[in-house]
């Protein structure tokens, strides 16, 4: 690349984090971002967002996540974490038109990678100077330490790239707020698949303290080699595999109802090395014991009249006022008498389209870690376009003083079907037990009062099932506690 290519092209890529980059395009950023929530509420049945409370609300930020599902790791992170992200992405990427478009909105900063460019120049010196100018104004960027996006189920070895950047930006002028990193864990369940689910989890943020900079300045290697070294064990605690979305709920019901007797201050590594433990032991022992078993049930069971009225667990330890018994008896009432009406209009059309996007996910790459992203990519371009055809159909079809009329219904009905089909699939489970899910919302002190009993004895029952498995060497998470209370039967 000649020197004035190379000008141009740092120039181009500090002006994509300044805000001053094709600003139409840019323009589009919080209208596509709502876009986006509405085809990741069609694509995943379930995205369950932990530990935002971890998330400065402002100032200079690195979010560093695992890569386990191509473009649609950056959409869930930056829909989750409530903050204007600007993410790294490899320069083929903007190759594609389309892509280039989307790439554009979101403002990804293009980088070369050397598997992409063999024996070429690897000039990223735009990149790096763009994040730096956005981090010193305060903004926030995504990074993927990885490097590249896989399907395995473990961590690939970590770049360091991430903590290059966090020193570099923090030699700049920064202001009183230091640089934090902040570790996202994401962890998909049958990936590939349409109506999947998928767990965010973000930890507690590292920080770019005096400390961290007095190494660096003593020994720079050292220090890049320790800072990735905290990134990647702060993501192993994040990162959780199981081998289906239900087990998993049950094991991490499991865990708070254990850690229900935790001091206040219980950190999520602990909480993340938690679900694991109790995954590893629902894994061994669920065929070989038969009171795990009877408590996996169980727990499945509370878990899911949980759901089914709306609550969480957290829910019970708090008082329950009128108005929540009020809240959550109109909200199911629309749900069966505006909503599911609702989706019946756009049935004929969403049921084609999402059958179009599995299909062509499924047969367009082999690459397992992307067929979720080809799928997400032809529902977000086919949607708009089919709704445009159809109410370009209306406007044609009447003649007259008719076709503006025609076309506003279409226009307006199609985007309002598509909306209650996403509520509808969200509580299809209540749904289909609506009546039984009515009349328990009517009596709800009455069910709080119930699951609150059944709360207690299942802590007694997780904690009775503790002692008698765990490995003596093993250290405690949660210390113990003595034998349960009198009265509680711990297995039975």
């Amino acid at each position: 690349m000649s020197p004035r290519g190379s000008r141009r092209r740092r120039q181009d890529v500090a002006a994509r984090c300044a805000g001053e980059y094709d600003a139409p395009v840019r323009a589009l950023y919080w209208p596509f971002v709502c876009f986006l929530r509405v085809v990741l509420a069609v694509f995943f049945r379930t995205r369950e967002v932990v530990g935002r409370e971890n998330i400065p609300t402002e100032g200079p930020v690195i979010f560093v996540g695992n890569h386990p599902n191509s473009l649609l790791d950056p959409v869930v992170i930056t829909l989750s974490c409530g903050r204007r992200l600007h993410f790294l992405a490899k320069d083929t990427l903007f190759r594609w038109p389309p892509l280039r478009l989307l790439l554009d909105t979101l403002g990804a900063v293009p980088v070369r990678r050397r598997q992409d460019h063999p024996g070429g120049p690897l000039d990223n010196r735009a990149a790096f100077a763009a994040l730096y100018e956005l981090l010193r104004r305060g903004g926030a960027c995504g990074i993927f330490p990885e490097g590249i996006s896989h399907a395995e189920s473990d961590l690939a070895p970590l770049k360091t790239g991430a903590a290059r950047i966090a020193f570099g930006a923090a030699t700049e002028s920064l202001g009183p707020a230091p640089i934090r990193i902040v570790p996202c864990g994401l962890t998909y369940f049958r990936r590939t698949r349409m109506r999947s689910r998928v767990l965010v989890q973000f930890g507690p943020p590292l920080t770019i303290d005096a400390a961290r900079l007095a190494a660096w300045r003593e020994d720079e290697g050292a220090a890049v080699r320790a800072l990735t070294a905290d990134i990647e064990a702060s993501l192993r605690a994040l990162v959780v595999t199981a081998p289906d979305f239900e087990t998993l709920r049950v094991a991490d019901t499991v865990r708070r109802l254990y850690a229900s007797r935790a001091p206040a201050d219980f950190p999520l590594a602990a909480r993340a090395e938690l679900t694991r433990r109790f995954l590893d032991g629902i894994e061994r022992l669920r065929e070989r014991d038969a009171e795990v078993e009877a408590t996996y049930r169980a727990v499945a069971h509370y878990a899911g009249d949980l759901r089914a009225l709306g609550l969480r667990d957290a829910d019970l330890e708090r008082p329950l006022r009128t108005r929540d018994v009020l809240a959550r008896v109109a909200a199911h009432l629309a749900l069966l008498f505006v909503f599911a009406p609702l989706t019946v209009p756009g049935l004929v059309i969403h049921g084609p389209l999402l059958a179009a996007a599995v299909v062509a996910g499924d047969g367009l790459t082999r690459r397992r870690d992307v067929r979720a992203t080809t799928k997400l990519m032809v529902t977000t371009l086919c949607v708009p376009f089919a709704y445009a055809a159809i109410v370009a159909g209306l406007w044609a079809r009447w003649p007259g003083p008719r076709p503006a009329l025609a076309a506003a219904g279409g226009a307006l009905l199609l985007p309002l079907s598509g909306w209650a089909t996403i509520r509808v699939l969200h509580r299809q489970a209540a749904l289909r037990r609506s009546v039984w899910v009515l009349l328990h919302l009517i009596l709800l002190r009455r069910e709080v009062e119930r699951l609150r009993a059944e709360r207690a004895h299942l802590v007694a029952r997780v904690w009775g099932l503790v002692e008698r498995h765990v490995d003596p060497g093993l250290p405690r998470i949660v210390p113990a506690q003595g034998d349960v209370p009198r009265g509680e039967d711990p297995v039975a």
